[in-house]
């Protein structure tokens, strides 16, 4: 079988056919040149009103990388025609069914070296097909935008919102994300964390589809106070789930904080032993502890440190996601953060008043600041729950169907991408990689898989 009647076999070029083809050995390099040229009585087609007209002049060949065949770097050789197109009322370039504009790199070429951009980095793509990372991110961009401008946001009922970091100091962008159980995937990206931006992903999807907010039913936040503004603001009617990851993130910070503030105590009376290597073990979850922490939770225990009580109050929080009634957990969540104080006004050393009982104080004696409260950083998270009670249980009253679980799983594929590459140079193409792995786009239709 000839080079001709495989290419002919893996494309649909109507009014083009192959002419000739030829390998040539240029300085030591190889390449294979296939020429195509146009049917007879055929006429171009205009470039701008896409509508069939005459023939003005026709231009030098040009050069149009097509996918290597063995290896070798093939290109199609055209002469491109110009045309007197009298709609247009000026003289244009034709267009051609393979290549776009002024783009030396055909349709085909394009998505082939885009399929593998998604599994490999973008450098080893470059250096495995002997072209540039420059053409690899055009080629990458180019199947972006056409998957953009060709997906469907309709039928969305369930999103999740994040921010993730993504260069040095606080710079964050704001990931929106579908959770639907039959497609999850990248919606929407901005840079920074605030009203501004998330408004903006309200306005950029009412231009793709202005009913996409009413179809929305339920959405899983942080409790970044930006983020439930703007969604109580646009979409009032969706059942805002806070993030269950993050409130058990605070939790375990309370504790750790309340074990910091432990160590300081025993430090200044002269005990650095009792509560060393203990952070994991206190923060871990019982069925997640080795036996080396297990041996020193045991430890801990029998001392009954204040620290210990805080361990206890944070494994009996566990048992609040395991209710189904948003009234029993609301009622469980109420006593715990009663438990808590509880365990505050127990743990308060005892006051002398015997030197104050005439109400006299002594002046040559200086009055020493007051102490903050021992379970300080739990009852900071108490404040927080309540604050946030009515968001905390939307997860019960959604019959726990969507938690920002799925969320975090998404933002560890952010930061596989990222470390796939290295980093990347600017938010532009950091956007366009993101879209590429995540978005799960369209892609072009060709006659033949190439990959």
């Amino acid at each position: 079988m000839r080079l001709e009647t495989i290419i002919n076999k893996v494309t649909n070029y109507k009014f083009f056919k192959i002419k000739n083809t030829q390998i040539l050995h240029e300085k030591g390099c190889k390449e294979i040149r296939i020429q195509i040229e146009a049917r007879k009585n055929s006429k171009p087609i205009c470039s701008v009103c896409n509508n069939p007209t005459t023939i003005y002049d026709t231009r030098k060949a040009r050069l149009f990388q097509f996918v290597p065949i063995l290896n070798i770097q093939t290109y199609f050789e055209y002469k491109m025609r110009r045309c007197n197109c009298h709609q247009c009322q000026k003289v244009t370039m034709e267009k051609v069914p393979w290549a776009e504009g002024k783009n030396k790199l055909t349709y085909e070429y394009t998505s082939f070296l885009a399929s593998y951009a998604k599994d490999m980095s973008w450098k080893t793509v470059a250096s495995r097909f002997k072209t540039s990372w420059q053409t690899v991110f055009r080629s990458v961009k180019k199947v972006v935008e056409y998957g953009l401008k060709n997906r469907k946001i309709d039928n969305i009922t369930a999103i999740g919102i994040d921010e993730v970091k993504y260069k040095y100091g606080h710079k964050y962008i704001t990931l929106v994300y579908q959770i639907d159980k039959g497609c999850r995937r990248l919606l929407w990206l901005g840079k920074d964390r605030s009203k501004k931006t998330l408004r903006k992903f309200f306005a950029d999807t009412w231009k793709e589809d202005r009913r996409f907010r009413r179809n929305i039913k339920v959405a899983c936040t942080d409790m970044w106070q930006a983020y439930l503004t703007v969604l109580k603001e646009k979409i009032p009617n969706a059942v805002n789930i806070l993030d269950k990851f993050h409130i058990m993130q605070k939790l375990n910070d309370a504790v750790d904080t309340l074990r910091k503030d432990e160590v300081k105590r025993l430090k200044k009376e002269g005990d650095e032993v009792t509560l060393k290597h203990s952070r994991w073990c206190l923060l871990k979850r019982k069925f997640n502890l080795t036996k080396s922490q297990k041996g020193k939770l045991k430890e801990l225990v029998v001392l009954n440190l204040n620290v210990v009580k805080g361990y206890i109050l944070k494994e009996q929080f566990h048992k609040f996601w395991e209710y189904n009634s948003p009234t029993w957990a609301k009622k469980f969540l109420n006593n715990w953060c009663a438990l808590v104080h509880e365990e505050e006004l127990n743990s308060k050393p005892k006051v002398n008043t015997e030197q104050n009982k005439k109400g006299k104080k002594d002046k040559n004696k200086k009055e020493e600041p007051e102490s903050k409260p021992i379970f300080d950083a739990l009852i900071k998270f108490t404040k927080t729950l309540k604050r946030h009670e009515y968001l905390i249980l939307n997860y019960f009253r959604a019959k726990k169907e969507f938690n920002s679980g799925v969320v975090e799983g998404l933002n560890r594929n952010v930061n596989l991408t990222v470390r796939k590459a290295y980093g990347y140079s600017s938010y532009d193409v950091f956007r366009i990689a993101l879209f590429h792995q995540m978005g799960k786009l369209p892609e072009p239709y060709f006659k033949h898989e190439f990959w």
